[in-house]
């Protein structure tokens, strides 16, 4: 796939990460991941992130990754994959090169690992990854890795296939003037966590679609919820937020990490065998599970 047809493809509907499936010893666990990763694909999502922040990149090692989008790629029909990269540039850079190797048909760049950087150095280390690979790059604006539109511009005077924008900040000011000054150059996407929570104002500032987390375990109710949102539905996005969305959020909000540590007990609970979170997360308490449960009950597979 050309970075342009990536582009194309990130901004044609709804994005998912699946999660990563480990064993009882926490290591990767291939066959059921490829289970979990075949049945999303039977769903109307356009691109799925394979090892994103949702599929716990965070704690994976380096060589794991293209293990993973390997495995994505033989599950995944003709849906195209996007890989997690991340870490200090010279990793990012490997982890690149890995991941296009393995068949990605992109690279989602998450923050770097741990410093604060100016533009400057923000703007060397995204211009470095999109240069040591030739597929598309999308980039996540959040924490300590925030590019300004000053910066996002000259990025892509230098990287052609930088073909994405992905925000996790949650600054309306910024990323209005980003999709304002860059048009159609990028395709835009949504990123915060719970995504359907903050969609409807994402929509408003220029973004075309996001990427949702509940698709993992409950795959129709996120499609219908996208669907309602790009039809001005506001009624029954308002609906499904109350009935489910808030709820969710309510269980996701009780300990840090249930972002995603929630996530993976709805796939468990929808009969995928995705296995622990690793640390540093944990996961959610018996009693946590069971509230996961009644929510997603109308929802089981």
């Amino acid at each position: 796939m050309t970075p342009d047809q990536l582009k194309t493809a990130l901004g044609a509907g709804l994005l998912s990460f699946p999660v990563t499936a480990f064993d009882s010893e926490r290591r990767f666990n291939a066959e059921p991941y490829r289970r979990h990763v075949e049945w999303l694909s039977g769903f109307p999502a356009t691109a799925l992130f394979a090892a994103g922040g949702t599929g716990e990149f965070f704690s994976l090692s380096p060589a794991e990754i293209p293990e993973i989008v390997s495995a994505a790629k033989e599950a995944a029909g003709s849906t195209p994959i996007v890989s997690g990269c991340g870490y200090g540039t010279e990793m990012a850079v490997e982890i690149a090169r890995a991941a296009e190797k393995a068949g990605a048909d992109g690279i989602l760049l998450l923050p770097h690992y741990l410093i604060d950087a100016p533009q400057e150095g923000l703007y060397d280390h995204v211009r470095r990854v999109c240069q040591s690979i030739g597929i598309g790059v999308m980039v996540y604006n959040r924490d300590n890795s925030i590019l300004q539109a000053d910066t996002l511009a000259r990025l892509c005077e230098a990287c052609p296939n930088l073909v994405g924008f992905k925000d996790g900040s949650g600054d309306i000011g910024l990323v209005r003037q980003i999709t304002a000054r860059m048009g159609d150059r990028l395709t835009y996407l949504g990123g915060m966590p719970t995504a359907e929570l903050f969609a409807e104002a994402y929509l408003g500032a220029g973004f075309t679609t996001y990427s949702s987390a509940v698709f993992n375990f409950v795959p129709g109710l996120a499609i219908e919820f996208y669907d309602a949102l790009r039809a001005g539905e506001r009624r029954k996005c308002e609906t499904i937020l109350n009935e489910f969305f808030y709820p969710f959020m309510a269980i996701r909000n009780r300990r840090k990490g249930y972002a995603v540590a929630a996530i993976k007990a709805g796939v468990r609970l929808q009969g995928f065998d995705a296995g622990p979170v690793r640390a540093p997360l944990c996961d959610l308490t018996a009693e946590e599970e069971g509230m996961m449960e009644t929510l997603i009950a109308p929802y089981k597979r």
